[in-house]
């Protein structure tokens, strides 16, 4: 018997939709992303993006432990010497709030071509509307 593997052609994607409110930051992110990758599928194939589209909604109601909203600190560098910045979560939150959410799930994804083809199949929005009614997306649920 031959190992199926999958291909561009062959592989189906539908449309999920996740109502992040009160869920945690990492837990969210790490189902997000097995979706995205379709390891959810039996027909997954490392070498070829299977995963489906993911909707994340109420995004800016997300939840951190601890006392990560002060404590956790996201990193930039204007690659000039002196230029690293960081940010604290609460204060990114408050600026861009899709903008966790699309961090830890990309951090998820892999580094590569393929990689970029699923960061272009999720969606976040901070509010309880989106614009992919015409999609049908099916509803997610995260396990806690």
């Amino acid at each position: 018997m031959k190992t199926y593997m999958a291909n561009n052609q062959t592989v189906t994607r539908k449309w999920y939709v996740v109502d992040a409110n009160g869920l945690t930051l990492g837990r969210l992110a790490t189902q997000v992303a097995s979706v995205l990758k379709g390891k959810h599928k039996p027909t997954f194939t490392p070498h070829v993006n299977c995963g489906d589209y993911v909707i994340v909604i109420n995004a800016e109601k997300i939840q951190l432990t601890g006392n990560k909203w002060n404590d956790k600190f996201y990193y930039r560098h204007s690659d000039y010497a002196g230029g690293l910045t960081k940010t604290a979560a609460k204060d990114v939150m408050a600026k861009f709030p899709t903008r966790m959410v699309e961090k830890a799930v990309y951090g998820m994804l892999p580094h590569t071509k393929i990689g970029d083809d699923m960061r272009r199949q999720l969606f976040v929005y901070a509010g309880n509307e989106h614009p992919h009614a015409a999609q049908k997306p099916e509803k997610l649920e995260i396990k806690a």
